[in-house]
């Protein structure tokens, strides 16, 4: 009885629909290989990305150099597969932070309610007041160049987002009745919530923690693009199309380009990925 009531109905239909090999399942395979090509990007390049050379500056694709050159004579390729690594990695630092910290404040609010949730309720709004690049811009301005900086502060700005959905995914498990049976039975509200309330909610905020992927990429490549993200001689897509500026304007926009449509597809299919989640979740629970 009890392992009836614990667990909501659906899960391992979702698992297996998403197991299919549909276009969504490419294109989650894609990008899998994109991150792998990330971590292991010093191995896959017998270029270093930071190395200049004059005498290459603006090349075109060759074979030496398969995606060209920048103006300072870099390795184009080298430094979209290097650039990848901060890219991706600074992204997925916001988006754990904000699910963990948010998870964590929504369930508390939800699960202790009263003064406790008026007072999380309100902090979550007046982060709401400030844009999440306004508040990275000035954290930045505060504690310098880094990585650290705008990922802290995106994270908490993209917290409140799942605050809020995390609350109200509580409230409704709150009144299911496996709750209350776990209840008679003696377990704490720290037992309940760790081992049942958050797996069934985890699929929705999961989700919508995918669609927070592309949206903090796209901030972290903004503020790189500002100069106000990683360091000039880091690696990194945002930067990169900083850089590719000049040579736009002689007339080679290859090392310009190719970080931009990295970026675009990143976003996007990111955002799908999320959104085909989220209604599968959805159509779950109808």
């Amino acid at each position: 009885m009890t392992a009836v009531l614990t667990r909501r109905p659906g899960l391992a239909r979702i698992r297996a629909a998403g197991s299919g090999r549909s276009p969504l399942h490419l294109v989650c395979l894609a990008f899998a290989g994109l991150v792998v090509c990330a971590l292991f990007a010093p191995w896959l390049t017998p270029h270093d990305p930071n190395a200049v050379d004059l005498s290459a500056a603006l090349a075109g694709p060759s074979a030496e150099h398969p995606l060209g050159a920048d103006v300072a004579g870099r390795d184009t390729l080298a430094r979209l597969l290097v650039g990848a690594r901060t890219s991706l990695l600074g992204p997925l630092g916001v988006v754990v932070f904000s699910t963990v910290a948010g998870l964590a404040v929504g369930t508390a609010a939800a699960w202790r309610g009263g003064r406790l949730d008026a007072v999380l309720s309100r902090s979550t709004e007046l982060v709401f007041a400030f844009p999440g690049m306004l508040l990275a811009i000035l954290v930045i301005s505060v504690y310098g160049e880094g990585l650290l900086a705008p990922v802290a502060a995106l994270g908490l700005a993209y917290l409140p987002y799942v605050s809020r959905l995390t609350r109200s995914l509580v409230l409704a498990e709150r009144a299911r009745p496996y709750v209350s049976a776990h209840r008679v039975q003696g377990h704490s509200a720290l037992q309940i919530c760790l081992r049942h309330v958050l797996p069934n909610i985890a699929p929705v905020v999961l989700a919508q923690s995918t669609v927070h992927f592309g949206y903090a990429l796209m901030d972290l490549a903004g503020l790189s693009f500002l100069g106000l993200g990683v360091p000039p001689l880091t690696p990194d897509w945002g930067r990169m199309v900083f850089d590719g500026q000049t040579a736009v304007q002689h007339g080679y926009p290859l090392s310009a380009i190719l970080p931009c449509v990295l970026v675009v597809l990143t976003v996007v299919a990111f955002n799908v990925v999320g959104e085909r989640w989220a209604d599968r979740v959805a159509r779950r629970d109808r």
